[in-house]
């Protein structure tokens, strides 16, 4: 595994790309899978981290979406041309969604959690399960946006 880089600073997945292209894909993924619009924010800025996580690291085999978050790297899977320049501009490579019959138990939810906060990710923890309280489907609580 790649060490993170030290940061007393967190960041976001969003702040990864310009603010068109997120308001793209978060748009899409609010459509594509019937969201409220805040929540798709949400789902899309943490599909982000995860990816560049995985492609900073070589590990994507050994992390998994949440639930929630899987709608995220869809979209971005989506835009192919857009993912694949996105890929090669960032890791160098194209970096493949490939799924497995892992389980998403809490442990695994709160490794990869761990491994977003490591590499200096903002993490929404309703978005991964590992929150306290935690309501399915969009597990961020009760009322509108959360």
């Amino acid at each position: 595994m790649t060490s993170p880089t030290v940061s007393t600073e967190t960041r976001t997945g969003r702040s990864l790309l310009p603010n068109a292209e997120f308001e793209m894909l978060a748009a899409f993924c609010a459509e594509e899978y019937g969201l409220e619009r805040c929540v798709a924010d949400r789902v899309v800025d943490q599909a982000l981290a995860l990816v560049f996580v995985m492609g900073s690291t070589g590990e994507g085999a050994m992390m998994a979406p949440s639930e929630v978050v899987d709608p995220g790297w869809h979209t971005l899977i989506l835009h192919t041309g857009w993912y694949a320049e996105w890929c090669d501009r960032n890791f160098g490579y194209f970096l493949h969604h490939q799924p497995n019959s892992k389980v998403r138990t809490r442990g695994l939810m709160v490794d990869v959690v761990g491994r977003l906060r490591a590499y200096g990710f903002e993490v929404d923890e309703q978005m991964w399960g590992t929150a306290a309280e935690c309501n399915a489907p969009t597990c961020c609580g009760d009322g509108p946006c959360c």
